[in-house]
C-alpha cells in the first residue's frame, strides 16, 4: 500500500463526509441565519427561539434525505471493503 493509495482513500472519505453532511449543515445554516435576522429585527433574544427551529429543520432534512444518506454511506463502505484485499495484497 503506497502513499498515493492512502491519500486517495482519505480524499474520497472526506468528500463522502462533505457530501453526506452538506444537506443538514446547509439547512441548519440557513435556518440559523433567518432566525438571527428575525431576532435582530424584533430584538427578541430568547435562546430557545434560535435552538428549536434548527433542531426541527435538521430532523426534517434527516427524514427527507436520510435514505439517500444511508444508501450513499453503505455503498461507500462496500466499495472500501471490497478494495481492501487488493490494497493489502
Amino acid at each position: 500500500m503506497d502513499a498515493q493509495t492512502v491519500l486517495t482513500a482519505g480524499q474520497q472519505g472526506l468528500m463522502m463526509l462533505l457530501m453526506v453532511a452538506a444537506p443538514v449543515l446547509g439547512t441548519v445554516l440557513v435556518v440559523g441565519l433567518v432566525v438571527s435576522i428575525f431576532q435582530a429585527a424584533t430584538q427578541i433574544n430568547e435562546a430557545t427561539l434560535s435552538f428549536v427551529p434548527k433542531i426541527v429543520a435538521a430532523v426534517v432534512v434527516l427524514a427527507v434525505a436520510g435514505p439517500w444518506m444511508l444508501t450513499t454511506l453503505v455503498e461507500y463502505l462496500q466499495r472500501t471493503l471490497m478494495a481492501l484485499p487488493a490494497a493489502v495484497g
